[in-house]
């Protein structure tokens, strides 16, 4: 057996975990067509999200609320390796992440498939962030404005307590 450092497995199952989900996309449009895997795509983001906030919560011990939902986002999107900001916003009630590179789209456009990006991306990430927001409390909601697939300088994230 290999003996891996902890950087080199975690490399491989990052790896490893990015290229399942493009195979696994491409294969269902093989055979249904691109349309049926962008649905079923966006059902598994409606499914994963909980799994990684609730793993994220339990691991750093953590609630709910807007604090625990920026902490363990972030945490997330780091491990993904997007670059990313983050500030205030709505008085105190919310944050605004903004997104300078995304893996997601970078893999899109190395396939070739940069002009599916923002029909994908901008259908999945709204899915996706929705649920990281309800995982934190019924008054978290996501919005976004701009993104890097559909040609913006940047994505803007925003989380907001209502």
């Amino acid at each position: 057996m290999i003996k891996l450092s902890d950087k080199q497995m975690a490399e491989f199952l990052h790896r490893s975990y990015h290229a399942v989900d493009g195979l696994w996309f491409v294969k269902v449009e093989e055979k249904y067509g691109f349309d049926a895997a962008l649905e079923v795509d966006n059902e598994v983001w409606k499914v994963l999200p909980k799994i990684q906030a609730r793993m994220l919560k339990s691991m750093a011990r953590m609630g709910d609320g807007l604090e625990a939902l920026v902490e363990c986002f972030t945490t997330k999107l780091a491990l993904d390796g997007f670059d990313f900001t983050t500030e205030p916003c709505e008085g105190g009630k919310g944050v605004r992440i903004s997104v300078t590179r995304c893996p997601w789209h970078e893999a899109m456009r190395r396939s070739r498939r940069e002009e599916l990006s923002g029909k994908v991306n901008s259908l999945i990430c709204g899915t996706e962030y929705s649920v990281w927001a309800s995982e934190f409390g019924k008054g978290l909601h996501f919005r976004k404005n701009g993104e890097i697939c559909t040609g913006s300088e940047r994505c803007l994230l925003e989380f907001v307590l209502s």
